[in-house]
């Protein structure tokens, strides 16, 4: 990335433990690890693989880490006290957008793919199907909620949604334990490669271009360290880049496959990595897009604020603008783009959703307010 160096104080803290899920979205993580990205900055990284996002929460809060690939929802849930202890936290930046996707049951995968409707093939079922999802703030659990709802199905009394960590989702399926996941990949490519179900929507046909991983840590991390978290953005913005590169995609797709990260095999990591599988439904996982990926607006945190005052998991009068501005640290990310020559995007962007609902976070309360299916 060639760009004009402005310089800051050194980093105080050298050496730091990022956490992540066995997930192809962690790349940003492998790439600045494996090519030692950090150096350039002053750092040098620790990946620490975690067996949940549970588990990502947990070793946050204890310090055991010091920041980590995250589900945009988890950090909000966190800051909340609704996903876990309440603690104030920190989103530096926006990892990728898109990536995502929901993954039923051949049986009533094939039912739609014949013409059946979504609420009519889970209807079929005689019962409420047990669709997963990844934590119960996260961006799956919103994306799945939002999907079923316009389908006509609610996703609260219609569905029984569960939690699971996405490792173990292809395994599920395949032992008749789940009806349908929404989590990443390539956890949906294995679903399929082992015949148990097949992807139905992409979360890009939800909500395009949707924020997805963000890296996260605590908020007094940054208060304290913030040589240390510009340089960490940096870092994270240097291996954003570096996967713009289709020919690098497949290149960390190789190194995502062994044990120590994914453990899945390359083929069925790097078809969906480097162009959505070739299904023309889905637009592709994005990573950098000259930096206009990254850029952590206050609108993206405040939407899912939304949903949760929309789903009956929120009902406290507080702020919602105040607390995602005091989430998203939108200052520290402009002096760490600024000073790699990255551009930064507006802070207002309309999206489009499946519904035809749009969102631009001028009108929050609105927004809400024109839900028909909710809690």
């Amino acid at each position: 990335m060639n760009s004009p160096e402005l310089t800051f104080p050194a980093p105080e803290r050298t050496h730091l433990r990022l956490g992540f899920v066995a997930l192809s979205d962690a790349a940003p993580l492998a790439v600045a690890a494996l090519r030692d990205l950090g150096a350039r900055h002053g750092i040098t990284i620790e990946l620490c693989r975690q067996p949940s996002w549970a588990a990502v929460r947990d070793t946050l809060l204890s310090g055991e880490i010091d920041a980590a690939h995250a589900l945009y929802g988890l950090v909000y849930g966190v800051q909340l006290g609704i996903g876990g202890p309440q603690s104030d936290m920190a989103v530096l930046m926006v990892l990728n957008r898109n990536g995502q996707a929901i993954t039923l049951s051949r049986p009533l995968a094939d039912a739609i793919e014949h013409g059946a409707s979504v609420k009519e093939a889970l209807h079929s079922l005689g019962r409420p199907p047990v669709i997963a999802q990844t934590f119960p703030t996260g961006t799956h659990a919103m994306w799945l909620y939002y999907w079923l709802a316009a389908q006509g199905v609610h996703p609260l009394r219609d569905v029984q949604s569960i939690v699971i960590p996405p490792p173990r989702m292809a395994d599920a399926l395949v032992e008749g334990a789940l009806d349908g996941f929404c989590a990443g990949e390539p956890w949906h490519a294995v679903a399929e490669a082992r015949n148990a179900g097949k992807t139905v929507t992409y979360t890009s046909e939800i909500w395009p271009d949707h924020p997805e991983k963000v890296l996260a840590c605590r908020r007094d991390f940054a208060a304290l360290y913030p040589n240390t978290a510009r340089a960490l953005v940096r870092t994270m913005l240097d291996a954003c880049a570096w996967l713009d590169a289709s020919a690098h995609r497949g290149e960390i797709a190789e190194a995502l496959s062994s044990s120590a990260l994914l453990g899945v095999p390359r083929e069925l990591i790097e078809p969906r990595l480097v162009a959505s599988g070739g299904d023309a439904r889905a637009l592709p996982v994005r990573f950098f897009d000259g930096g206009a990926v990254n850029y952590p607006r206050v609108s993206d945190g405040l939407w899912f604020i939304t949903q949760y005052r929309r789903w009956g998991m929120l009902d406290a009068d507080i702020d919602d603008e105040a607390i995602a501005a005091s989430v998203n640290q939108t200052a520290l990310y402009r002096d760490a783009a600024q000073a790699a020559g990255i551009a930064v995007p507006a802070e207002r962007h309309a999206a489009t959703f499946c519904d035809g609902r749009v969102w631009d976070g001028s009108d929050a309360a609105g927004y809400l307010a024109g839900f028909s299916v909710r809690a």
